[in-house]
């Protein structure tokens, strides 16, 4: 795996890069000396001791073997393996998921692609995929579907959602891919709860170019934003901030079509595949 420029956050691979460390430094090794006894490039070692790369199961074997520590490091490695789907999230993505399963409004914007709370099974994998192990992938989807169980449940959320038309028209996989997408969105926009719309590709500039968005509403009134970067996300709890995005999504929805005719540009499209 490819090496991250910060750190990962989560505990196991933590907890490895912290043992790497301790055990380097108890046996008086740099990390040039440690890479050149194992037969691994210094840059990986440290690398790994670092939090920004994941260690491979041989690594795991090779230091448990150096070090005599009677399996510690492949137990590590094992718990990283397990938990490799979260590790994958971006930066911040952990915290909206905890807060988004508690929201009562729930309002989304995206401007590109559809937003994983609204994908298909077969578009979700579509989008997952690249430069991932299949198992990694499946583990993925499947939290992903996980997540979309709070659209489920006996009392849901109330539900905006607007996506820009290139969103729908971008083909993401083959065409039955495309068609079951459009499929579960006709689904979605046709219940209670959710409203669906969509900002036809005629609007122009309008407020929603600047990159997608989602607000959560709580019952004590106090709502939270949460945008993504390339590289993490950011949760945004300041009244102020959040006055500005609901403003700006005012301003989206009103660029938008209304619901029903979304719905039926949605249809449209369907046809269209």
């Amino acid at each position: 795996m490819v090496a991250q420029k910060e750190p990962y956050e989560f505990p196991a691979i933590l907890a490895f890069a912290g043992e790497l460390m301790v055990w380097r430094m108890k046996a008086g090794m740099s990390k040039i000396e440690l890479a050149e006894r194992l037969g691994y490039s210094p840059q990986l070692i440290g690398q790994v001791e670092g939090a920004k790369n994941l260690p491979s199961k041989q690594l795991a074997e090779d230091l448990d073997t150096f070090f005599e520590t009677n399996g510690l490091f492949l137990r590590l490695w094992k718990l990283i393996n397990e938990t490799r789907h979260v590790a994958s999230l971006p930066r911040g993505f952990s915290e909206f998921l905890a807060r988004e399963a508690q929201a009562k409004r729930m309002y989304a914007f995206e401007p590109s692609v559809i937003k994983g709370l609204f994908q298909s099974r077969d578009y979700a994998y579509e989008m997952l995929k690249a430069g991932r192990e299949p198992e990694e992938i499946e583990q993925l989807v499947a939290k992903r579907m996980e997540r979309q169980e709070v659209l489920n449940r006996p009392k849901p959320p109330l539900v905006f959602v607007v996506l820009d038309e290139v969103a729908i028209k971008r083909r993401i996989g083959s065409r039955e891919v495309m068609c079951g997408q459009i499929e579960h969105l006709i689904e979605l926009a046709q219940r209670s709860n959710v409203t669906l719309q969509i900002v036809p590709d005629t609007a122009g500039s309008y407020a929603g170019l600047m990159g997608a968005f989602d607000i959560l509403g709580f019952e004590d009134g106090h709502d939270i934003v949460y945008i993504e970067g390339h590289v993490g996300g950011q949760l945004i709890a300041d009244p102020a901030i959040v006055q500005e995005y609901a403003l700006r999504y005012d301003l989206i929805r009103g660029a938008a079509m209304s619901a029903d005719e979304s719905l039926k540009l949605l249809r449209r499209t369907l046809e269209s595949l």
